[in-house]
């Protein structure tokens, strides 16, 4: 065009030589192009972002306020030069075909780049407000983007050889097909990631927020970031575990959200009781232990209960040992449960038992079995010693013992 030509016009009028009014026209052209790239760039740049900024201040959402953190504006703004410098070099360059294309492909390959920076930058802030909604705050948001942005990245690369080296796309594919086992081996993670992040979300698996424990890697805490190839856990010590997120579907982790959306938190403990104290309640020991409340009606029914069986049968009650009988054992666990239910920190509509389990070299386990209201870690912990420190300094008041090491210290069980 003339309008291009200006400078070489003006070096042939002066009489230059053919090829310096030739190269000094286009490199005057270039020199002017940059200048009005930059130009656009700069005022694009002010226009769009001075735009989305009022945008953003006049609208209730908080969408756009997050598009103006993540700098989208100014991706934007940087792709009216580019598309102008692609435009013009064709025309600049028509002399020199060999550049022209070189600056072609080279303009074209950074508009895509630029495209996807913009896409990545749309979707940033696409998470970053979803993060602030509570009913997408526990999802693996950033597992989504980076599966939708690999993807994008994907057919960008294949769009990078196919204009650099002129192939056909679809043949490209097609070869890049025959040697799909050497991606598969190079990506193996990514491609476990992958299909982790997606097994993870369908089956609703783990959210942000969660507390989860995987012994393997010594994490015991909450959830605080899913992403493709990783799993962030803040345990409780205030130090971070990161966990590959494909091990979330190939080994064993536990989730305790069901025990947090649920009435109560188990409390399921044992005592051991040496068996040796174990034994029967004679008759003139009755009262003694009937001046216990929590069991006074129960030894009342349970007795009248036991006296009428051993009488309708003539049970010889001259050896203790003949007929039904109270134990002490029988009493304290009957003691316990009661205690329990009349615990103001335990749920009483959730299973509550005390139960004996198989006995053990180290003596009989007496285990308590039930949930507390307050699901709270701290305040767990201190509904479970209160009830257990009562326990313990009941066990004398039968006449049971707890099972002792030699060293003296007692054996619990948590």
């Amino acid at each position: 065009m003339t309008v291009f030509n200006w400078t070489y016009k003006i070096l042939k009028n002066l009489d230059v030589s053919e090829n310096i009014a030739v190269y000094t026209n286009v490199f005057t052209n270039i020199i002017i192009l940059i200048f009005i790239a930059y130009f656009l760039d700069y005022l694009f740049k002010k226009v769009l972002i001075v735009i989305l900024a009022i945008i953003a201040a006049r609208t209730k959402s908080t969408f756009d306020d997050f598009l103006v953190a993540n700098k989208t504006a100014k991706y934007i703004a940087h792709l009216v030069p580019l598309i102008f410098v692609y435009k013009t070099v064709p025309i600049i360059l028509t002399e020199f075909k060999y550049w022209e294309v070189f600056f072609e492909k080279s303009v074209k390959i950074y508009i895509i780049i630029l495209t996807l920076w913009i896409i990545r930058s749309v979707f940033n802030a696409l998470k970053d407000y979803l993060k602030h909604k509570p009913r997408y705050s526990d999802k693996p948001i950033d597992s989504y983007i980076q599966v939708i942005m690999i993807m994008l990245w994907i057919f960008g690369v294949i769009s990078f050889i196919s204009i650099l080296f002129s192939v056909n796309k679809t043949a490209f594919i097609t070869t890049l097909g025959s040697v799909s086992a050497i991606i598969i081996l190079v990506f193996r993670d990514t491609i476990l990631g992958f299909v982790a992040s997606i097994s993870v979300s369908v089956n609703d698996m783990v959210r942000i927020g969660d507390w989860i424990t995987m012994e393997k890697f010594g994490a015991d805490g909450d959830v605080i970031e899913i992403n493709l190839a990783t799993v962030k856990v803040r345990n409780f010590d205030n130090t971070t575990t990161t966990i590959p997120t494909y091990s979330l579907i190939s080994d064993s982790f536990k989730n305790w959200r069901g025990m947090q959306n649920s009435d109560g938190r188990r409390i399921k403990r044992f005592v051991l009781i040496k068996a040796k104290s174990v034994r029967f309640i004679q008759t003139d020991e009755l009262e003694h232990y009937k001046k216990i409340q929590n069991i006074t009606s129960y030894i009342n029914h349970r007795q009248n209960d036991i006296d009428k069986y051993n009488s309708n049968n003539n049970i010889d009650k001259s050896l203790v040992i003949n007929g039904r009988n109270l134990t002490n054992l029988g009493l304290f666990r009957k003691y316990i449960e009661e205690y329990i239910k009349n615990h103001s920190g335990i749920n009483k509509g959730m299973m509550l038992m005390v139960r004996h389990l198989q006995p053990t070299e180290k003596g009989i386990p007496v285990e308590i079995y039930c949930f507390s209201k307050d699901k709270t870690w701290e305040n767990y912990e201190h509904i479970m010693a209160d009830i257990f420190d009562h326990i313990i300094a009941s066990v004398s008041f039968f006449g049971l013992e707890l099972y002792e090491l030699d060293n003296g210290m007692s054996i619990l069980d948590n």
